[in-house]
């Protein structure tokens, strides 16, 4: 029996507490290589050297060179332009035109570059319309500038949102009733492709009968606070989804990453499109739950060579962007969300406050408050945690010191929860919503 305020019940609690605690982290730690292993597209091998590279466009449409069709994924073949056969070889079935449905908003610094990874893509039976969805910034020259001429380019003015839509699934609505093919492929503005994304996920979602595929990409970090915060609170958001579950028909899990959503055009269209989940702040997840909840087939995948994108640039950016949606991810359940800050003060931090005060009580006055076997213990515990993050790290191709960072990117995301609990009102480029929806 524990007897309360006895100094042998006090160890016992402590012992109890940091075994648990190291227990986790070891499990995180040894599931790390796991995760996603099961359902990560990968990324096609490179042509041969010695394999001759044919022109896909001539050079008034940019000098671009062309592979397979399908992005390589015919390894040992000679690749031929789109649509031709190479003497003696069985012709490569087409894939299907797509239309790459990108909505923009105040993104000069970022079209630029979504528009020519777009336009550079092997699977170049394509069309691109980017909306301007009124921009106050140079969107608009700068997204004309980078197609340089390039005739699958079209550039729409979007009209200003109607009552009860956000803006994003409004333009998206708008580019999507505007498009000349039968798959649909919803990007932001802030994504840059790899070559051989669009045809080697066409190729999957066709192979797998799919209706709705997104994807995980990586992540470009630039400045401190992107490096610091955002693998944080993504992997937050990764760590919590069953993807055994979201890629199983007969499991009503369904998940999607709006950076990147590939659709057949038909079941979108049957489903409501983008006006199903007009007036949502979270309208990728929602409309993932809408094509599930129809008996559609979708599946969410990791690939970390597809795309890149860069979410925000400043530290005011990270919390304003992820405090308009991250209450909304949690159901907006207020026990769920302070369950979180919980775990995060007594999961993660702790450790590190002990640590810090035994510290700072040492170098001050001398004072000893923690044993050493115990201090060993919890020192240990902490470079646990920061082991973990570093793998992460090094699983993304970063050098892993902004490990180091982790306690305060947990600091950062704590606020960002209870700010997002505590704020009904989000305003978000200029665009206000209520309670997770459009106002």
């Amino acid at each position: 029996m524990i007897h309360w305020g006895e100094p042998g019940t006090a160890t016992l609690l402590a012992a109890g507490y940091l075994g648990l605690l190291s227990l986790l982290w070891l499990a995180l730690l040894a599931g790390l290589g796991h995760w996603a292993r099961r359902w990560r597209l990968e990324q096609p091998q490179p042509e041969s050297s010695n394999h001759s590279h044919v022109s896909g466009r001539d050079s008034s449409q940019g000098n671009r060179t062309a592979r397979a069709p399908w992005g390589g994924i015919h390894a040992g073949k000679t690749p031929t332009a789109p649509g031709a056969a190479s003497p003696g070889a069985t012709p490569e079935k087409r894939l299907p035109a797509t239309t790459v449905c990108v909505p923009a908003r105040n993104e000069q610094g970022n079209i630029g570059s979504c528009v020519r990874s777009i336009l550079q893509s092997e699977h170049d039976s394509l069309e691109l319309i980017v909306v301007d969805d009124g921009s106050a910034d140079a969107t608009a020259r700068e997204a004309r500038e980078a197609a340089e001429g390039d005739p699958r380019f079209r550039l729409m003015q979007g009209k200003t949102p109607p009552a009860g839509w956000a803006g994003k699934p409004w333009a998206l609505s708008q580019a999507a009733a505007d498009a000349s093919n039968d798959y649909l492929l919803f990007l932001d503005a802030d994504v840059v492709l790899d070559p051989a994304t669009i045809g080697t996920v066409l190729k999957h979602m066709i192979d797998n009968s799919l209706d709705m595929l997104s994807l995980f990409g990586s992540w470009r970090l630039e400045t401190f606070w992107e490096r610091a915060v955002i693998p944080v609170v993504g992997w937050l958001i990764r760590g919590s989804i069953d993807l055994d579950a979201v890629n199983d028909p007969a499991r009503p899990a369904a998940f999607a990453n709006g950076q990147f959503i590939l659709v057949k055009r038909a079941m979108y269209e049957k489903l409501g499109g983008h006006g199903s989940v007009r007036q949502e702040v979270l309208e990728d997840v929602k409309l993932a739950q809408v094509f599930a909840h129809g008996a559609a087939r979708t599946g969410l995948l990791h690939a970390a060579w597809a795309f890149r994108v860069r979410l925000y640039s400043s530290l005011g950016e990270i919390v304003r962007g992820y405090s308009k949606n991250l209450y909304e991810g949690l159901g907006r359940a207020p026990h769920v969300a302070l369950g979180l800050v919980l775990f995060i003060i007594v999961g993660t931090l702790l450790p590190f406050i002990v640590l810090a005060f035994d510290g700072l009580a040492y170098l001050w006055g001398g004072w000893v408050l923690l044993e050493w076997p115990w201090l060993i213990w919890v020192g240990c515990l902490s470079a646990l945690i920061l082991l973990f993050r570093f793998r992460l790290e090094r699983m993304e191709g970063r050098s892993g010191v902004h490990a180091l960072t982790h306690p305060l990117g947990n600091i950062i995301l704590m606020w960002i929860v209870l700010r997002s609990v505590f704020s009904l009102d989000v305003e978000w480029k200029g665009r206000w919503f209520h309670d997770g929806k459009a106002t």
